[in-house]
């Protein structure tokens, strides 16, 4: 199961992905969970301590690594289209809870474009992390959608977008599955966060088609208590664990 899980900003694509990946982790299996987001929290949410994180360099900004891998360097503009990275999840990886955690990190492209050292590595890795195929590997990416636009996410099995009981991020799903599409994604599916109430539940089942809501994740002040305290919303809130293991039940169907 290769899963990358998006959406817009605050709707707690974090919180799914850290639950999931500690569910599939619970069963024994071999979990990797990659953090593609600028605004890199899913440590926390797996229950890593600040201080263990903030030792924690992200694979794109460790400069001489990149440019070892890729050739590239100030007196050198030309770099490898396919630097070795196979060796990277295993040696640059922390493990908490029985989850593999891999800070990757984003490109800042405002400047420079996509087309860089950085952006190869980070394509590489992710693209390695596709073919390990022993693992359950789940990405939390970036908000937005510049990782499609980049084809960071290529050959991901499906995408799981987060989303929130509004106009917009029902736009952010509609957005999402027709650029997946153009990546060979097929699956795009839907999870439904900080639900109030069957009007919110109606809300969503009008604008999302049935084979592509996998669930809902009801308001909890349990999982803002959590992120308040910067602990795991899997160690705080079983009534979130329980519907995020009928989402994943329903995932794998």
């Amino acid at each position: 199961m290769k899963i990358a899980v998006t959406g817009k900003g605050g709707v707690g694509k974090t919180t799914f992905a850290a639950t999931l990946a500690r569910l599939y982790a619970e069963e024994g299996k071999n979990v990797l969970a990659a953090d593609v987001d600028p605004d890199a929290n899913l440590g926390l949410a797996l229950g890593f301590s600040e201080e263990e994180l903030d030792e924690i360099v992200p694979i794109t900004k460790m400069r001489k690594l990149v440019e070892e891998r890729t050739g590239a360097n100030a007196n050198n503009q030309f770099y490898k289209l396919n630097p070795k990275v196979d060796d990277i999840p295993d040696t640059y990886s922390k493990v908490c809870n029985g989850v593999k955690l891999l800070v990757l990190g984003t490109v800042d492209t405002a400047n420079s474009g996509c087309v860089c050292p950085e952006h190869v590595m980070l394509k590489r890795i992710i693209n390695h992390l596709v073919l390990r195929s022993n693992d359950v590997v789940i990405l939390d990416m970036e908000a937005g959608l510049e990782h499609l636009g980049r084809g960071t996410t290529e050959g991901m099995d499906q995408f799981v977008v987060v989303i929130e009981p509004g106009a917009r991020s029902i736009q952010t799903y509609k957005n999402v599955k027709r650029l997946a599409s153009g990546l060979g994604v097929k699956k795009v599916r839907v999870v439904a966060n900080k639900v109030r109430n069957e009007d919110d539940e109606a809300f969503i089942k009008e604008r999302i088609p049935e084979e592509d809501l996998l669930g809902f994740i009801h308001y909890n002040p349990e999982v803002i208590d959590a992120d308040r305290q910067g602990k795991s919303p899997y160690d705080c809130s079983k009534t979130a664990v329980e519907e995020i293991k009928k989402i994943k039940e329903k995932l794998e169907a």
